[in-house]
């Protein structure tokens, strides 16, 4: 295949993807035929047809109206870790009490692989015959079990069933000319619709932040979240946090930034600056800080790109930041403010219209593992109202009842607001070593494969010798780093990693106690720094990679096929494996500046796409990363040769290799050019030179180091010693036999001369 016929084929797959990119719009009427209406509502005969706005269907039994079905992602939101809509089907009667719900679309990875649909359908299940305008769920909690290992799909299928539950039943009252059951009576007085003043642009200190409740701030304690999940699920009381009572779990604040003063303030002059030139029509945003033994991250962020532990909740809606909203601070910049363990700026998404100085809250999901197969949780709620000096009356907005509360379906009332002076102590067990125990036995298994790989290189020189044996092991080996490390466990390494170290180090924050949060994370991230030492980036890249596995994986897969692979011209090669190290080093140099924009660009590496989310994502991100895999087919590991930034940080380091462990013979490289043409990666020169900057240690050329019938060197060398073992065998044969041997006798003739006669 030509190069030329490749890229045009390449061209016209981007056009194909791009042309069946989908479209979201309302969903009652595509998915309504999905359902029979006696499946969703008991002895239903037939739907009306969709209506209103939020859209609904009629129920009817018989002639007579029973009450109504929609889809949750048309009353609220309901994206999970996909980023796309949850489609729950909910039926509820005139009353408002839910008859029936079903899950009829998702796009959840860990649904599509892993966890069974049904243990989510018996969560939903637990909704049925829920009224949730007059009798709303416990607070912090669900009516069914939490499906362990899908906290956050369930979580959201829950909250969007019981805020659209109540925002249709309010709707069904208005229709009946009657009061909805949370209503409100006549004569209420309203206040105007409030706006953030933006010519209000004083800088103010942290303390008047915080007196002027311009800042919001929740503080747990030890024994209070010890309480709240033990009032959740009795069994978290027999697991408790570690520590005293008084010491702090979180710290919590939160405030919006978008209002001049505050942003000012906070983010500093030109921080604000910077800010409103990001923001778009109708955005906001907000900022998030935090301290204490529980962090309102967690990991959910670097593996699926969703702040899984945090949510903006206003009114009956709300929405979960992801990566593409977020921007990493060091520190605030408020006079007077303290120094945060965790402090980040988010965007509000476009799509969700958020009233920045009308009430909302931050609700926070406070988490723990019980086992690893054992999950429980709660959420508590940070209540945010701008104050009114920071606000101006909307002359255009519509009226606001005085005595709307702030919806909240948690637990804030048990979490009394303590002292705001009071200074986080320091918990005798930190987070990371209970983490670290609820994960040993995947820590366990992580550490035997290390073992295994450890041993495969102490011992390759055996291994090499036979080929077929080399090559089972090796394609186990990437099979399990594929599926159980990067698909199972999301232990993925990527050039973040990197890139946070190095900003924590140069601006002074390094913490082990943040890298300590991720186990797996942390024992490969350390398996591998030792491995540079002894055998370069390829331990790392050639075994551990889960991206690189599948790379060569699908490749292994399409030579089978017969598909061709295309030869890059060796020069050529060369100067295209340099792109990688001008991306890590513009990623680098942007990191120094503003970290957070370099996580985005970082994006460069599929990873996230195509090992963390399971290629279930925006279809720009599946595109490139498809994109890449099919590269892939025809030039093997095409990404880990020209464009992994993570591979060229590595390259860095891995100039301190200790040891050279491939075995070359003079003759590599001259004459003989197979080492050359088969390295999987093109790091042998045709002078027979490997560059340990690319190799991947795949010990492919050790193979054909010691192969019997293709390497000329060992060809050779056994012709030779054949040579001389068959001629040893004749003298040996010889001497064994006396009565083959001939006597060999000389005689010697005495010559006559003749004398002159």
């Amino acid at each position: 295949m030509s190069v030329r016929l490749f890229f045009r084929q390449f061209v016209q797959l981007l056009l194909w993807c791009a042309l069946i990119a989908p479209v979201y719009a309302e969903r009652l009427p595509e998915l309504i035929g999905k359902v029979q209406p006696s499946e969703i509502f008991p002895n239903a005969t037939r739907f009306g047809q969709p209506e209103g706005k939020p859209m609904t269907a009629k129920v009817f039994e018989g002639d007579k109206e029973v009450g109504v079905v929609y889809i949750t992602s048309d009353v609220v939101n309901t994206r999970g870790y996909s980023s796309k809509p949850i489609d729950t089907m909910v039926a509820l009667d005139k009353d408002g009490t839910i008859r029936g719900a079903k899950m009829l679309k998702h796009n959840e990875p860990i649904l599509l692989v892993g966890i069974p649909v049904s243990k989510v359908d018996n969560f939903i299940n637990g909704y049925i015959g829920l009224n949730p305008t007059k009798n709303p769920p416990k607070a912090g909690s669900t009516p069914s079990e939490i499906v362990t290992g899908a906290t956050v799909t369930v979580v959201v299928i829950g909250d969007s069933i019981v805020r659209s539950a109540r925002i249709i039943t309010a709707q069904m009252a208005k229709q009946d000319g009657v009061q909805a059951a949370s209503g409100t009576a006549a004569g209420v007085q309203t206040r105007p619709h409030r706006l953030p003043n933006m010519d209000k642009t004083d800088v103010l200190s942290w303390d008047d932040l915080l007196a002027q409740k311009a800042v919001g701030h929740l503080r747990i304690t030890i024994q209070q979240a010890n309480d709240l999940l033990a009032q959740n699920n009795p069994a978290a009381a027999e697991k408790p946090e570690q520590g005293q009572p008084e010491d702090t779990f979180i710290d919590l604040y939160t405030a919006v930034v978008s209002q001049p003063s505050i942003g000012k303030s906070l983010l500093g002059e030109q921080g604000f600056v910077d800010l409103q030139a990001r923001l778009k029509p109708n955005q906001s945003a907000i900022m998030v800080a935090g301290a204490g033994v529980y962090s309102w991250k967690g990991s959910g962020y670097v593996r699926g790109g969703i702040f899984d532990r945090i949510e903006v909740i206003q009114q009956d809606n709300g929405f979960r930041f992801t990566d593409l909203h977020h921007t990493r601070l060091l520190d605030l910049q408020a006079a007077g403010a303290p120094h945060f363990k965790e402090v980040s700026l988010f965007v509000t998404p476009e799509e969700f219209a958020f009233d920045p100085a009308e009430p909302w809250h931050l609700q926070l999901m406070i988490q723990r593992e019980l086992g690893v197969q054992n999950k429980v949780f709660v959420t508590t709620d940070l209540n945010y109202q701008m104050p009114q000096a920071f606000t101006v009356d909307d002359p255009n907005g519509e009226p606001v009842l005085l005595d709307t509360p702030v919806q909240a379906a948690s637990a804030t009332a048990a979490v009394p607001e303590l002292d705001l002076g009071a200074e986080a102590d320091n918990p005798q067990r930190a987070l990371w070593q209970q983490l670290w125990q609820d994960k040993m036995p995947h820590i366990i298994a992580i550490c035997v494969m290390l073992l295994i790989l450890t041993v495969i290189f102490f011992f390759q020189d055996t291994l090499v010798k036979h080929e077929r044996l080399y090559k089972g092991v090796r394609h186990a080996y990437l099979t399990m780093t594929l599926v159980y490390i990067g698909w199972y466990l999301h232990a993925q390494l990527s050039v973040v990693n990197v890139l946070t170290l190095s900003s924590s180090i140069v601006q002074g924050h390094f913490s082990w106690d943040y890298f300590l949060m991720d186990p797996f994370i942390f024992t490969l991230w350390s398996a591998t720094a030792v491995a540079m030492l002894l055998w370069g980036r390829g331990a790392f890249c050639g075994w551990l990679c889960p991206f690189g596995s599948l790379q060569e994986l699908s490749n292994t897969l399409a030579k089978k096929l017969g598909v061709k692979q295309i030869n890059v011209p060796f020069g050529v090669h060369t100067r295209l494996t340099a792109i990688k190290y001008v991306i890590f080093m513009a990623l680098f140099g942007v990191s120094l500046y503003e970290l957070g924009l370099a996580e985005k660009w970082a994006e460069v590496e599929p990873f996230k796409t195509a090992i963390i989310l399971h290629f279930v994502r925006e279809w720009w991100f599946v595109l490139f990363a498809v994109a890449l895999l099919v590269a892939g087919l025809f030039i093997e590991r095409f990404f880990c040769r020209y464009l992994c930034p993570l591979g060229a940080a590595m390259a860095i380091p891995a100039k301190l290799q200790i040891f050279n462990w491939l075995r070359r013979y003079p003759m590599c490289g001259n004459p003989c050019q197979i080492c050359n043409h088969e390295c999987p990666v093109q790091a042998i020169a045709p002078e027979g030179d490997i560059n340990p900057n690319e190799c991947i240690q795949c010990l492919h050329c050790q193979v054909m180091y010691n192969h019997t019938t293709r390497c000329p060197q060992v060809v050779a060398t056994n012709k030779k010693k054949a040579k001389q073992a068959a001629a040893k065998a004749e003298w040996d044969a010889q001497k064994q036999n006396p009565a083959n041997q001939h006597e060999q006798v000389v005689h010697f003739v005495k010559r006559e001369h003749k004398t002159a006669e």
